[in-house]
């Protein structure tokens, strides 16, 4: 197998951008087609599924609430006290970089002004201000925050990136250069790259105020710290109250995973969004990549195979809070949701990477790359595939096939498949309790005859995250069947 990649690495990537998305049609579509040869199969594959779903929810309620148990405690702790006597503490440095394209500037200044207000010792965090130059505002706008936030910082430093041939438009190309930067830059000041963290921060993130705290001691506490990342419990919870329901709903969920993984940690845990890691580490490992849109997860692989099984990611059980999708009314606020779990879910693409690597990189325990590659199957290949399986794959095969739907297991498959869910739906009481303790307080201007619909939007499930999660899920999926590449979208800001 190793040869053929070797020998054909543009054919065998095209057949792996085939397949894998084509497992998801697969799985949506075997209801109807199996319906018709081998009913019973179908029926014993879908109640196997529901099995799993329920085994799923069970977890993630589980896992959600020793995270939200956590993270409780670590918000009280005073880490910066913990952290004073900690060899390396007083050369430890924090680089922060704020990949930015025609944001908005109050959302800029929102994060800069979250940043002035971390425990840590404003002296020794460095941020980096990565800006595009397609963007005719950026210098304008960079040097007006620098201005008004850079002597808070120990340096503050603006970054300009120009696309070259090769390279891919978004925050990974972006972020590549950045860091080149910044290293350059660490170098002129005397500051050992070993002694540095750099952290990718999104430019809407408002990061817990003891977060880097934290951060400098799991670092200098960590004796495999050059192999980790480091990733906060990112919540879509910022403007959570001023968002329609729809995407509220959706947003609530991925807020509540996102925390669940922390606690689950492992294999499942990967960085996302804003997370942090040794600058040695990344800068030995190549940097991020110019060519790719989902920056990263790549970029964990990428370190995983250059740096080996040591790799993986430690929780920090802090929030990191960010905006959902919102745009200017309902239905633009729906397509930039849509957009935005699209550009998720076109991580899907960087799946044939990952293969290629874990043939070529047998020093890695067989195992662990077995196990990297197919939680990240599961992720992606399932994605699409749920809601289709779960809603409606009970009810096709005794339509489609009446002499099955005549049978005791026929007859009784839609009330035992609904038996199972409505089980599985219990955990969201869970889950609804956990939003409730950790979302933001509710403003004065949201108005109380509103908030009986906090409860009924989960019974709108269904339909929600067949919208916002299963078909833009499956347009990611059938965009790189098809070789349809994806443009990066930078998700609106208001």
């Amino acid at each position: 197998m190793r040869r053929i990649f070797s020998t054909y690495p543009d054919t065998t990537r095209r057949l792996l951008e085939i397949a894998i998305p084509a497992s998801s049609w697969f799985l949506i579509t075997m209801p109807l087609w199996l319906s018709f040869s081998h009913p019973a199969l179908a029926a014993y594959l879908i109640i196997t599924f529901d099995v799993y779903w329920f085994y799923k929810s069970l977890t993630f309620a589980y896992y959600a609430v020793r995270a939200f148990v956590t993270m409780s405690a670590f918000s009280k702790l005073d880490w910066l006290s913990r952290t004073r006597g900690l060899r390396g503490f007083s050369e430890l440095h924090h680089v922060i970089i704020i990949p930015e394209y025609k944001e908005p500037i109050h959302i800029l200044e929102r994060t800069i002004a979250n940043l002035t207000k971390q425990d840590f010792p404003l002296r020794r965090i460095i941020i980096v201000f990565a800006t595009e130059t397609k963007d005719g505002d950026a210098s304008k706008t960079a040097a007006g925050i620098r201005r008004k936030y850079g002597t808070r910082f120990g340096h503050f430093l603006i970054t300009r990136h120009t696309l070259r041939p090769g390279e891919i438009a978004g925050k990974s190309s972006n972020m590549a250069w950045a860091a080149s930067e910044a290293a350059k830059m660490l170098r002129t000041w005397h500051i050992p790259l070993r002694s540095a963290t750099v952290t990718s921060c999104d430019a809407d993130a408002r990061i817990h105020p003891k977060y880097f705290s934290c951060l400098a001691y799991q670092f200098l506490t960590d004796p495999d710290r050059m192999y980790h990342f480091y990733q906060g419990a990112v919540l879509f919870y910022s403007n959570i109250w001023r968002i329609p329901l729809p995407n509220r709903f959706m947003n609530t969920l991925n807020s509540i995973w996102n925390l669940s993984l922390l606690s689950h940690g492992g294999y499942r845990l990967i960085n996302t969004s804003t997370y942090s890691l040794s600058f040695a580490s990344v800068m030995k490992a190549g940097g991020w990549s110019v060519d790719v849109i989902p920056e990263d997860y790549h970029l964990f692989f990428k370190m995983f195979f250059r740096l080996g099984q040591k790799v993986r990611t430690i929780p920090i059980f802090l929030p990191v809070l960010v905006d959902a999708a919102e745009s200017y009314g309902f239905f633009r606020t729906m397509v930039n949701q849509y957009e935005q779990v699209k550009r998720w879910a076109w991580g899907v693409s960087d799946i044939p990477y990952v293969i290629k690597n874990a043939l070529d990189h047998d020093e890695i325990p067989l195992g662990n790359r077995l196990i990297r590659v197919g939680l990240l199957l599961e992720h992606h290949v399932f994605w699409p595939a749920n809601w289709f399986i779960l809603t409606v794959g009970s009810i096709l095969p005794p339509i489609i096939n009446v002499d099955f739907g005549r049978t005791i297991l026929g007859h009784n498959l839609s009330r035992l498949s609904s038996g199972i869910l409505t089980v599985s739906a219990v955990f969201l009481i869970v889950i609804f309790m956990i939003d409730w303790r950790i979302k933001p307080p509710k403003p004065k201007e949201y108005a109380s005859w509103k908030l009986p619909f906090l409860y009924l939007q989960w019974l709108t499930l269904p339909v929600v995250s067949f919208f916002l999660s299963a078909l833009p899920g499956l347009d990611a999926h059938t965009r790189l069947l098809l070789g349809k590449r994806l443009e990066y979208r930078t998700t609106e800001k208001i």
